[in-house]
């Protein structure tokens, strides 16, 4: 019993194809000592052009299975570092996805990218966040729109987190490209400007939420947890927020 290695996996999908190595690596535009070399874990990392050139020869033989494909890519330490269009990220969000959220009622429920949009919630989101649906922007939320400011309680302390877990989640995406036009849009806060050139850096919470009923005027928390989704076409690009309600401290008053 061995860990999976891009060469055993390769092996094994070119024999399932009857595939020679001489083959495979003429497709590929590389030698058939290399192809050896690979399989046998004598060779570092293949490049991204070599793998995509592997995955095109075997997918034209016989189709890899997406599960497949992603696990080449995984093995051989290349990964997806670009970043899909929102509407491409909601059309991920399946029925049962979205049956799921229903589900987690009377607790906040949603799914996010790593740029802080929505994509899909449930009506206790809804109520909770009021206006953020509309927004679809965590941050933009928090910035521009008067009724973040009502609803959270120490709206600074959230803000500030927020902003420093965007600072850790570019840092994690490779491809940094897609935050020029959120960070030109965020600037023009002056708070934001404030809180992002601290330079703080954040990947993850460990305090609860405090929030204010807007309708009751009470106050309670949210313990949160937030879970990267793997599976579908663009793995962890995909957040999974749940926050779960309990009676707020006396002392996280306004």
């Amino acid at each position: 019993m061995r860990p999976p290695t891009f060469g055993g996996l390769l092996r094994r999908l070119r024999d399932e194809r009857r595939i020679s190595r001489e083959k495979l690596a003429f497709a590929a535009g590389v030698s058939s000592s290399y192809i050896t070399h690979l399989e046998g874990g004598d060779r570092d990392h293949p490049t991204r052009a070599v793998v995509t050139a592997l995955i095109g020869y075997l997918d034209r033989i016989s189709p890899l299975a997406d599960s497949e494909r992603r696990h080449l890519f995984d093995l051989a330490g290349l990964y997806d570092d670009t970043f899909p269009a929102v509407p491409q990220l909601r059309a991920e969000i399946s029925d049962d996805m979205r049956n799921g959220l229903r589900l987690h009622r009377p607790n906040a429920a949603s799914y996010l990218d790593t740029r802080w949009n929505v994509l899909a919630c449930n009506d206790a989101y809804i109520s909770t966040f009021p206006g953020l649906a509309d927004d679809g922007n965590i941050l933009l939320w928090l910035f521009r729109n008067e009724l973040s400011r009502r609803v959270m309680v120490d709206w600074r302390r959230e803000a500030a987190l927020t902003v420093d877990w965007l600072r850790g989640l570019i840092g994690q995406s490779g491809d940094t490209a897609w935050a020029t036009d959120l960070l030109d849009e965020l600037g023009r806060y002056p708070e934001f400007r404030e809180m992002w050139t601290s330079g703080g850096t954040r990947y993850g919470r460990d305090q609860p939420m405090h929030i204010r009923d807007l309708e009751t005027m009470e106050c309670f928390s949210l313990d949160v947890q937030m879970f990267r989704v793997d599976s579908g076409s663009y793995p962890g690009r995909v957040l999974f927020f749940l926050g779960i309600r309990t009676t707020c401290p006396a002392s996280a008053g306004p």
